[in-house]
C-alpha cells in the first residue's frame, strides 16, 4: 500500500468509487481508496438497484438525469466491457389521494423544465403499463419511460476498474484508524496497515460518514437508519417498470432474470447502525406487494436483507469541503439514492476537490443547512 498520496477516499462504494475515478479523469492519478470490507458490501451491494429522474427537486432531478445519460452510455464513457444491466423500462408512481397527484404534477413541471419525460397517467392507463397491477383506490399516477434500473454490483466495480486504469489505488479489507489534523488540516489517514501521508481526505463511508468525520471534530448534520429488502425467486416476465408508491412507501422491481427485489421505507425506525433482518418486514412486505399485485401470491421469497439509509435533514446529499478542517470533503447523507446520483457525484465532488468550475448548477455544500437553504425533497422512499 502506498504510504503517500493526493487524495484518499475512503468508502469503496459506488459514490467513492465515482469520486475516485473522475478524480483520476481530471489528472488527479495519485489517488488511494480505503475500503474496510469488500467493494459494494455497504449501501450499494444492498439498495433496490432503482434508477429514476422523478424527482420533486430541481437539483435532485437534473443530477438524476445526468446519472441516467451516463448509465446509458456507461461502457462508453469509462472505456470498460461490463455490462451494467441496466433495464430501462419506466418507473412507475402511484397516487393514491389528490394531494399526492397534485405533488406529481408540481415534480413533472420541475422534470419537463429539464427534458425529462414524465408524464402524468390515469389508473385506467397505469393499468395498460402494468397489466397485473390492482387499481383498487388509484387515483392516478407519474410515469417516466428513460427512468429503470441497474446492477450496482456492476457499476461499483466498473467505476473500480476504470479508476486502477487510470492509477488508482484501491485498498480492500483496509481499515481506517483514525485521521491526523494538524493546525486545522488534514495530514494524514492512519489504518490498520499502515500511515498514508495526504492533504485531502474525502469522506464516501456511506452510513458510517458520521463516525469518520468524527475523527477530524465534526459532527455531520446526519444520521443512519435500517431499511430492509428482499429478493423472490425468478419467475416468468411480469412487471416491465419500477413501481413505487409513497403512501405504501414500497418499490418493487424485477430483474432481467425475473427475479422480484422490493423493500418498504419502514415507519418509526430509529437511528442505528442495526443491519439486522426481521420477520414483521417479510409480513407488511407481503401485505404490500400482494395488494399492489395480487398474483405475487404464490411467489416464494429467497433471500432478505437490510442495509443503511444515511439521511441529511432535506432528504438531499451533501457534497461539500468542510470549512472546519482543509482538506476534508463529504459525500454522504444521500437518504437511499446515492447509487442512481452516484455518476454525477463523482463529477461534482472531483469539480469541488480541483476547484474547477462546477459542471451541474446544484448547491449541496454543508453550510446551505446554516444559512436556511433548505428544499426538502418530497419524493423519497
Amino acid at each position: 500500500m502506498k504510504n503517500k498520496a493526493s487524495v484518499v477516499v475512503i468508502g469503496g462504494g459506488v459514490v467513492g468509487c465515482s469520486i475516485a475515478y473522475n478524480l483520476a479523469k481530471k489528472g488527479i492519478t495519485d489517488v488511494v481508496l480505503i475500503e474496510k470490507s469488500f467493494l459494494s458490501s455497504g449501501a450499494t451491494g444492498r439498495c433496490g438497484a432503482g434508477v429514476r429522474q422523478q424527482w420533486g427537486t430541481k437539483q435532485n432531478c437534473l443530477l438524476a438525469r445526468e446519472s441516467i445519460r451516463i448509465f446509458e452510455n456507461f461502457k462508453d464513457i469509462l472505456e470498460i466491457n461490463r455490462d451494467i444491466e441496466l433495464k430501462q423500462k419506466g418507473y412507475l408512481l402511484l397516487a393514491y389521494s389528490e394531494n399526492e397527484l397534485k405533488q406529481f404534477k408540481k415534480n413533472i413541471e420541475i422534470q419537463h423544465s429539464l427534458s425529462i419525460p414524465s408524464r402524468l397517467v390515469t389508473p385506467q392507463e397505469a393499468k395498460e403499463i402494468v397489466p397485473g397491477l390492482n387499481i383498487d383506490k388509484l387515483v392516478g399516477g407519474a410515469f417516466c419511460s428513460t427512468d429503470g434500473h441497474a446492477n450496482p454490483f456492476q457499476v461499483n466495480i466498473g467505476y473500480a476498474e476504470a479508476a486502477e486504469r487510470l492509477g488508482v489505488e484501491i485498498n480492500k479489507f483496509t481499515e481506517v484508524k483514525g485521521i491526523r489534523v494538524k493546525n486545522n488540516s488534514i495530514i494524514g489517514v492512519e489504518t490498520n496497515k499502515g500511515f498514508i501521508e495526504t492533504s485531502k481526505v474525502v469522506d464516501a463511508a456511506g452510513g458510517w460518514s458520521q463516525q469518520i468525520a468524527k475523527w477530524v471534530g465534526v459532527e455531520l448534520p446526519i444520521y443512519s437508519e435500517r431499511h430492509e429488502i428482499l429478493v423472490t425467486e425468478p419467475v416468468k416476465p411480469m412487471l416491465d417498470p419500477m413501481l413505487m408508491s409513497f403512501s405504501f412507501n414500497i418499490y418493487c422491481q424485477q430483474t432481467p432474470e425475473g427475479s422480484f427485489i422490493m423493500g418498504y421505507g419502514p415507519e418509526n425506525e430509529p437511528p442505528s447502525y442495526n443491519m439486522n433482518s426481521s420477520w414483521r418486514f417479510l409480513e407488511t412486505m407481503a401485505q404490500k406487494a400482494t395488494f399492489l399485485l395480487p398474483s405475487l401470491k404464490d411467489i416464494r421469497i429467497i433471500r432478505q436483507w437490510a442495509g443503511l439509509y444515511n439521511m441529511s435533514p432535506d432528504k438531499q446529499p451533501i457534497v461539500s469541503k468542510l470549512n472546519e478542517v482543509e482538506g476534508f470533503y463529504v459525500a454522504c447523507g444521500f437518504s437511499g439514492h446515492g447509487f442512481m446520483l452516484a455518476p454525477a457525484i463523482g463529477i461534482l465532488m472531483a469539480d469541488i476537490i480541483t476547484e474547477s468550475q462546477l459542471t451541474y448548477d446544484v448547491v449541496l455544500d454543508i453550510e446551505r443547512f446554516k444559512r436556511g437553504e433548505v428544499i426538502a425533497e418530497p419524493s423519497v422512499v
